[in-house]
């Protein structure tokens, strides 16, 4: 191997990607360029397909499908021209991240209410559950309660 170049068990570690989903990602097309081969037939990777492949573990980390990372490959491996797709891919990935952001706010909007019930109710030494509030109907009294 030259020097820079890496085999697949150093890029495996770097990346964080097994031996074998490194396989896979070169099957299915994802890297943007050729995987070369030295002269034992040994995959050798530069520090450009590590980038490359770093940017796919978080295109994949924040759910974007293996077809659009194929497809943003193919447009990468051809090179100049079509700057527009590739934009166009990458703007419709980042609208489904910021829905799955605004979702995400939402859940932790509910977490952070409950942990806060929790500290206040173990803080002031509390009875029942702080998980099942009563809610109070229009008369006033909880709800479930019978009237006297």
């Amino acid at each position: 191997m030259a020097d820079g170049d890496l085999s697949i068990g150093q890029v495996a570690q770097r990346t964080g990607l097994s031996v074998h989903t490194l396989r896979l990602y070169e099957r299915a097309g994802l890297l943007a360029g050729d995987v070369r081969r030295d002269g034992s037939g040994r995959r050798v990777y530069s520090a450009w397909d590590v980038e490359w492949l770093a940017n796919c573990v978080k295109f994949r980390a924040s759910g974007m499908p293996l077809t659009t990372i194929s497809r943003l490959a193919q447009l990468v491996r051809e090179g100049s021209g079509n700057e527009a797709e590739r934009l166009d891919l990458l703007r419709e990935h980042r609208r489904h991240i910021t829905e799955q952001l605004a979702r995400l706010s939402d859940c932790l909007e509910l977490v952070d209410v409950k942990v806060s019930s929790y500290e206040q109710h173990l803080t002031a030494g509390g009875s029942g559950d702080p998980w099942q509030h009563p809610v109070t109907v229009a008369d006033g009294r909880p709800s479930g309660t019978p009237r006297a």
